[in-house]
């Protein structure tokens, strides 16, 4: 007889993904700083769209995210679990506010701060991709101005948009002219369609950032991008953050400002583990998930999840490399 009291925490063979607290993975949940000893990384929400300039609903996404896991395992191709190599638990969301933007990105970087400044990385689930300028202003309280590597359609460089400095179009140009994010190791992959102009893209010439369009990766190949990635990044400290409107529509239908012509899951995916497992990743987020149902399931939801359990894998895979280089 099942006793009606029994947790699925309590259960010697786990839980299934659709039982339970909410979690991303299915990872053990905290809101407590003193949990954190011994923590290699914390998932952290960030649902907010305030800042938005075309499709809302990106306050969604990290729920959607959480909801479209799976439990984890051994990756295949990685012959790693990276769950089972870090100790990573979900840290719950930022306490962001409807319509106030400005208090939305104060409680994003003070949350953050307190998980990096803990020596754990923050995983942050969006949100629309504003959300990279509080994050990157945490980071670099602690570690300094820190690399960036940038996947999207759009290089979100603007000064302003519609007339306003925040929104999800100009976080790199605030982040970088704030001194948060060092120019000279900044990274776009993945640029297309019609936005930003010459203006934006003059302001990136003269500040030494590196843009890789879509057609680089269709003519160079995602590893060879990725291989010049790494070596102008270099050593240091890195964000890793990942628009997934990057990715065709075919393949990421919720998204606010789709463009066709994109990655594909395939590309984006090796790429994020590649990098992670080359670069001294700081911090990772995804951004831009506007849950959408699509034949009974999310499949953007899915992909951004695996963007992050590959980032993990990447981060495990170095970690790993560098226990064993230590022992011998």
């Amino acid at each position: 007889m099942i006793d009606p009291q029994r947790r699925w925490s309590r259960h010697a063979d786990g839980k299934p993904d659709y039982a339970g607290l909410l979690t991303f993975a299915g990872l053990p949940y905290t809101e407590d700083l003193a949990d954190l000893a011994g923590v290699d990384a914390a998932i952290i929400g960030a649902p907010m769209d305030e800042l938005v300039t075309d499709r809302p609903g990106t306050r969604f996404g990290p729920r959607a995210i959480r909801a479209a896991g799976a439990p984890h395992g051994v990756h295949l191709e990685a012959g790693i679990d990276a769950f089972e190599e870090l100790r990573v638990v979900d840290y719950g969301d930022a306490a962001c506010v409807p319509a106030d933007p400005e208090s939305s990105h104060a409680a994003i970087t003070a949350l953050v701060a307190e998980v990096a400044s803990a020596g754990v990385m923050p995983v942050l689930l969006g949100g629309d991709h504003s959300i990279t300028q509080p994050e990157a202003e945490a980071l670099a309280s602690v570690h300094g101005p820190i690399g960036l590597v940038h996947f999207d359609t759009h290089t979100d460089t603007g000064a302003l948009q519609w007339e306003r400095v925040l929104s999800h179009g100009t976080p790199m140009y605030n982040a970088v002219d704030r001194g948060h994010v060092d120019p000279s190791r900044y990274v776009q992959i993945g640029l297309r369609g019609y936005w930003p102009g010459e203006q934006e893209f003059a302001w990136q010439r003269e500040r030494g950032i590196t843009s890789f369009f879509a057609h680089d990766v269709r003519d160079r190949g995602i590893k060879e991008i990725v291989e010049r990635a790494v070596a102008i990044v270099g050593p240091g400290p890195v964000l890793l953050t990942v628009d997934v409107d990057v990715l065709d529509p075919a393949f990421a239908p919720g998204t606010g400002t789709p463009e066709p012509g994109g990655m594909t899951p395939t590309e984006l995916l090796w790429a994020c583990r590649s990098l992670a497992s080359r670069l001294d990743l700081v911090g990772s987020d995804v951004v831009e998930v506007l849950p959408t149902m699509v034949g009974g399931a999310d499949i953007t939801a899915l992909v951004a999840d695996r963007v992050i359990r590959e980032s993990l894998t990447g981060v495990a895979l170095r970690r790993r490399a560098a226990r064993e280089e230590g022992a011998r």
